[in-house]
């Protein structure tokens, strides 16, 4: 006759399938290691991106090419932003990040343009 063996437990095994560990600590496979750090290239070395056929960046770059310039509520209607989100657009993309000089004029009838202009 044949016996079965004594049922174990896990806490008798010691060789527990998963490992116990604090919830909040990371493990060790997760971790980077010390003095790991991705290098970022400066604004300054990045090449402006190419605009995509049909977008709004483009129209917006073709609007401040013209002679005249462009008001505000121009390119509003060009892309259906508010007046917020076009300045921030205009100082942030165009002028930070691709580096182009864009000059703000100020009309006799109350209104503002703006011209994209040569650096």
């Amino acid at each position: 006759m044949l016996s079965n063996p004594p049922a174990t437990t896990v806490a008798q095994n010691k060789s527990s399938p998963v490992p116990s560990r604090h919830p909040n600590k990371p493990s060790a496979r997760n971790k980077k290691p010390k003095g790991a750090r991705i290098a970022k290239t400066p604004r300054s070395m990045k090449q402006p991106a190419n605009p995509k056929r049909g977008s709004k960046k483009l129209k917006i770059l073709a609007l401040l090419k013209r002679p005249g310039g462009v008001s505000l509520q121009q390119l509003q209607k060009a892309t259906g932003w508010q007046a917020h989100s076009v300045r921030g657009f205009l100082s942030g993309a165009l002028k930070k990040t691709m580096g182009l000089r864009i000059n703000s004029v100020h009309q006799s009838d109350g209104t503002r343009s703006y011209i994209l202009t040569e650096k």
